[in-house]
């Protein structure tokens, strides 16, 4: 796994770790846990997929930044050139 994703899901955890609360028995016979408890791991996948797009959307204002520094205009190739960057940076594939 790239190292950057690596940093990223430990960032996750990290956030998950400090808000995370354990659930709570129910008082109500029949039921275990009281209602509206997220999991672990439900928290971190949605801080970790936060993460990943946060990071997706700064690589794209940097390329943007780029381009407007060097007098390119937007075009399809623009957008090509930061899909690459975006899969060279965190190291995933089509």
């Amino acid at each position: 796994m790239n190292e950057r994703i690596k940093e990223l899901a430990l960032q996750a955890g990290d956030y998950v770790n400090e808000v995370y609360t354990p659930p709570v028995r129910s008082k109500t016979p029949g039921k275990i846990w009281e209602d509206g408890h997220v999991d672990w791991y439900t928290q971190f996948n949605e801080k970790f997929a936060e993460l990943i797009v946060k990071e997706c959307m700064r690589m794209c204002e940097v390329a943007q930044v780029g381009y407007l520094t060097h007098g390119l205009e937007k075009e399809a190739s623009g957008a090509y050139s930061v899909k690459q960057y975006i899969e060279e940076y965190l190291g995933v594939e089509e």
